[in-house]
């Protein structure tokens, strides 16, 4: 590639950190700005070496990586991946990068803020003081408490960990459940996810996405957490069996639920909308325009990484750099 600009397609909205850390340093297609998308593709598609993808709605799977011959590298934005055909791209020597670690914390904190409201009711409370009712009477006592309940984290990865560090300086006992026990973890690993629901009173979903946990929450699951349970979704929507919940909620098989995503963002089910003892949230995990702006910059390096021949940052375990014999 010396002295050699490689052509980068831009999937997605053009975001200002990624462009500018961009344009100049690649020839930038950008397929946002395209009034014919399929034309625009086949008149690049034989030049393009990396894609940058910057939706999660965009659907990157093995039949759009065939369509680029020379395609090596895909940088995605967010830690989830699961739009991307990850497995089908490292079978075909496409390596693909996310943007982990710099929203951890981030996350976690909107995990915990989450979890705050539903538990204490704040936004209904704060709804109530805005409607006027305060000089009327006060909000009734909230029924819930994080004093006498346990955690159960589905998942312990990188924001998992981070979640429970915060639960823990809250003096709220935390046990896991994840594909296999972590190291250097200390809370009590259940390694059948019923199980752990029927012992505690909250689950707290932070896995990725995809065929292997779709649906993991699902009835069965919510009838082992019980009349007292809450559930928090910080995962994806996919993860939970939405039908299931909305039923569970609708007859208080569980007794509340805090969700940040949902099956079909943005659209969310009329019945959620209804219910005034949950909590929904708009997919914040990391909306600050500061974690947002280091996860942009981390697509730009991964690209940048690949344009100078070097290793990429953080590629996805289905494409290990470098690749596996």
């Amino acid at each position: 590639m010396a002295g050699e600009k490689p052509d980068v397609l831009l999937v997605g909205n053009k975001k200002p950190v990624i462009v500018g850390g961009l344009e100049g340093k690649v020839n930038l297609h950008v397929l946002f700005d395209a009034p014919d998308r399929e034309a625009f593709l086949a008149s690049v598609a034989d030049r393009i070496r990396a894609i940058a993808v910057t939706y999660t709605s965009e659907k990157i799977d093995g039949a759009f990586m065939q369509r680029f011959p020379k395609l090596e590298q895909i940088s995605s934005f967010g830690v989830g991946y699961d739009h991307i055909d990850a497995k089908w791209a490292g079978a075909h020597g496409i390596i693909v990068t996310h943007t982990p670690e710099v929203l951890n914390e981030e996350v976690a904190d909107t995990a915990l803020g989450l979890l705050l409201c539903t538990v204490r009711e704040l936004p209904q409370a704060e709804r109530f003081v805005r409607a006027g009712k305060w000089a009327e009477k006060g909000y009734p006592l909230t029924k819930a408490t994080l004093r006498n309940r346990t955690v159960g984290m589905v998942g312990m990865g990188r924001i998992g960990k981070a979640i429970a560090r915060r639960l823990e300086a809250f003096g709220v006992p935390v046990v896991y459940h994840s594909r296999n026990p972590q190291s250097g973890v200390n809370c009590k690993y259940y390694p059948k996810l019923v199980d752990m629901a029927r012992d505690v009173d909250t689950l707290m979903v932070i896995v990725p996405g995809g065929a292997s946990t779709d649906k993991l929450i699902n009835a069965e699951v919510l009838n082992a957490l019980g009349p007292n349970g809450i559930l928090i979704n910080m995962a994806r929507g996919s993860v939970v069996d939405e039908p299931a919940l909305i039923e569970a909620l609708q007859n208080r098989t569980i007794y509340s639920a805090g969700l940040d995503v949902f099956a079909k963002e943005p659209h969310v089910p009329k019945e959620l909308l209804e219910m005034d003892h949950i909590v929904l949230f708009p997919h914040l995990g990391s909306s600050t325009e500061v974690t947002r702006a280091a996860m942009d910059q981390l697509v730009v390096d991964n690209i940048l990484a690949w344009a100078a021949g070097k290793p990429p940052l953080t590629p996805v375990p289905e494409t290990p750099y470098p690749p596996k014999s």
